[in-house]
């Protein structure tokens, strides 16, 4: 039994329902689920051990995911952003593979030694394909092979199988429970687990979905109101344009009922904004990883509205909620060899069946008790989940250990920073010096010195930034996670020049 079921499920419950596209002419989820089976026995004629996609989120994601699920092969979506020659090296990593690309990236796999196939011709060529007889996709089986950022290594390839995909699901979406007149729009790129992630959980739910493949302000508000969308889901860059763009006035999107977050940390400004410019809206932070088949996390509207409300608890609109059913959590020591009590910060720990941990070529790192290092600085206060950055982030300064995190989350209040970054440059006195890199919020802002006056009323000596750097802009994943190592390279070179 693998991820297919779910496409089985909501075919035989709602078949004349609209899976994808617009409310007039979109396809059913009978005949998605038809086209699905067709595309496994093409891929099961190509010899494909591997169907790879280069392209953007849009209606062929779906129909390719059934069908590898169904051939019995998993689907491996690639980020189309990266350049040529890293692209050409994932797809060798892959045992024979079959790729699947939108026109505009085909020029990237020049020199490619493996089958490609446009989107549409993948399309076409399904259509006309005798369907797959019985599913070949196994609950032990590889359903998704996703590459990591790499925002601080290499990108790893992380395996997920049939049974943790459908282990997130099951505890923690209800089958069949969209109504006939709910929309979710897809805008998070297919090569992040959240973009995988809602295809699933939508088509269990039996939801029609919505793709804008090309983010921009206004034109995600337009598809919000001409397609009566319910539900989407934004990194956080997105969220803080789309306030931009707003610039204080209401959102005006009256059948928007949820508007989910996640892929990376939200500065609480843009958040309280939000907030406001959305007053009907319901929000929720999803927080998850990879190497968990998606959310582990959620912090839901009802928290977002007390918190918003009550001065008191103002401060959870820095968590990332309560951790989900199915899931269980310890924060640990540095070391990992001590369970730290409530409220101390440490590095956290998850276990359950929808965690893999799984490399391709390096094997589990899960411990001998099944528990996952995140390699997240954490804590957990109330039963709330709060994240403070990656431990590979960490400052070391003088022998203390400074998370980047608690400065950032202070700097940020700052009316004259748009975003920041604090990061560790080298220092041979201290072995690393604190630089806060600030994106301004307008030309007219206040100099270096006078920023660092101000972070030092409001923090210890110990965190205040050494150096206060401004640029144009941070180096970003297209999911909104800071490129930190880009940046210290960058950073770094600049000082010693300076």
């Amino acid at each position: 039994m693998g991820i297919a079921m779910v496409l089985d499920m909501a075919s035989a419950a709602a078949p004349d329902r609209i899976a994808l596209g617009p409310r007039a002419g979109g396809t059913t989820y009978r005949q998605l689920d038809e086209l699905a089976s067709r595309g496994a026995g093409l891929l099961a004629e190509l010899h494909a051990r591997h169907a790879v996609f280069v392209g953007v989120n849009g209606p062929v994601l779906p129909t390719l995911m059934f069908s590898a699920a169904r051939a019995g092969i998993p689907l491996a979506p690639l980020n189309y952003r990266l350049p040529a020659a890293q692209v050409l090296e994932l797809i060798d990593r892959l045992d024979e593979p079959v790729i699947v690309a939108d026109d505009e990236y085909i020029a990237k796999l020049a020199g490619c030694r493996h089958r490609i196939l446009s989107t549409a011709e993948f399309l076409r060529l399904a259509s006309t394909t005798a369907p797959v007889e019985v599913d070949a996709s196994e609950d032990g089986g590889t359903a998704i092979v996703l590459f990591t950022s790499g925002t601080t290594s290499a990108p790893k390839g992380v395996l997920l199988r049939h049974r943790h995909l459908l282990s997130y699901l099951i505890n923690t979406v209800e089958f069949g429970s969209a109504g006939a007149e709910q929309a979710a729009l897809l805008s998070t790129p297919p090569y992040h687990i959240a973009g995988l992630g809602a295809v699933l959980s939508n088509i269990y739910s039996t939801r029609r979905m919505v793709h804008l493949p090309d983010f921009a302000p206004q034109r995600w508000l337009d598809t919000v109101r001409a397609e009566g969308v319910t539900s989407a889901m934004v990194v956080p860059t997105m969220l803080a344009r789309i306030v931009d763009h707003l610039g204080g006035a209401p959102a005006d999107v009256p059948t928007l009922e949820s508007l989910a977050y996640g892929g990376a940390r939200m500065p609480r400004p843009v958040l309280e904004r939000a907030l406001g410019a959305f007053g009907d809206t319901g929000f929720v932070n999803a927080y998850g990883l990879t190497e968990t088949s998606s959310t582990i996390a959620v912090f839901g509207p009802d928290d977002h509205r007390e918190a918003f409300a009550n001065p008191a608890l103002r401060g959870r609109l820095a968590s990332t909620g309560k951790i989900v059913p199915g899931v269980d959590a310890q924060i640990r020591s540095e070391d990992g060899g001590r369970v730290l009590p409530e409220g101390e910060t440490g590095l956290l720990w998850v276990r359950g069946a929808q965690v893999s941990g799984e490399y391709m070529g390096n094997g589990s790192v899960l411990d001998a008790d099944g528990w996952f290092p995140t390699r997240d600085r954490a804590r957990i206060e109330d039963g709330y989940l709060y994240i403070g950055g990656r431990a590979d982030d960490t400052i070391i300064r003088g022998g203390e250990n400074i998370a980047p995190a608690e400065i950032e989350d202070v700097m940020v209040h700052h009316h004259h920073v748009r975003e920041v970054a604090v990061i560790g440059t080298p220092d041979d006195e201290w072995g690393e010096r604190i630089c806060a890199v600030i994106v301004p919020a307008s030309k007219d802002h206040d100099d270096a010195e006078s920023i660092r006056n101000w972070c030092r009323e409001r923090l210890r000596g110990s965190r205040t930034p050494d150096d206060v750097v401004f640029v144009d802009e941070l180096p970003r994943t297209p999911t909104g996670k800071l490129v930190r190592r880009d940046l210290v390279e960058r950073i770094t070179a600049d000082l010693t020049a300076g």
